[in-house]
């Protein structure tokens, strides 16, 4: 089913991408201008013609948004997701084992302290 709403959507779009390139409602010069040598302009006008392609074009968008929403929910992951409550970030990774140390850390002995000769009589 997600598939074939990712197919649906696709098409969609690139049919949206074509209608909108032949709009041109004031001036004249885009892709609508090709159609008027094909003999549409005598069978649907250019007013008709316009309108039918912001009818199309209205239609394909909400076609695009729809199937765009409906994907969201049938994307085959999902159930996995739901299933596992903890995030990545929220799981605890393995801590790595140590080995025991053999020997306890000898502590260096501090330099021993001089003493002092004692003062001559007076």
């Amino acid at each position: 089913m997600h598939v074939f709403l990712l197919i649906i959507g696709l098409l969609a779009s690139i049919l949206l991408i074509g209608s909108i390139l032949l709009q041109s409602p004031k001036s004249g010069s885009g892709l609508t201008g090709g159609i008027a040598s094909l003999g549409t302009v005598q069978t649907l006008g250019v007013r008709r013609t316009g309108d039918f392609l912001s009818k199309v074009t209205a239609g394909l968008a909400a076609v695009v948004m729809i199937a765009a929403f409906l994907a969201q929910f049938t994307m085959p992951a999902r159930e996995a997701r739901k299933k596992e409550s903890k995030s990545i970030l929220q799981q605890s990774a393995p801590l790595p084992v140590q080995a025991p140390m053999k020997t306890a850390p000898v502590l260096p002995k501090s330099p021993a302290t001089p003493v002092l000769p004692a003062a001559p009589p007076k």
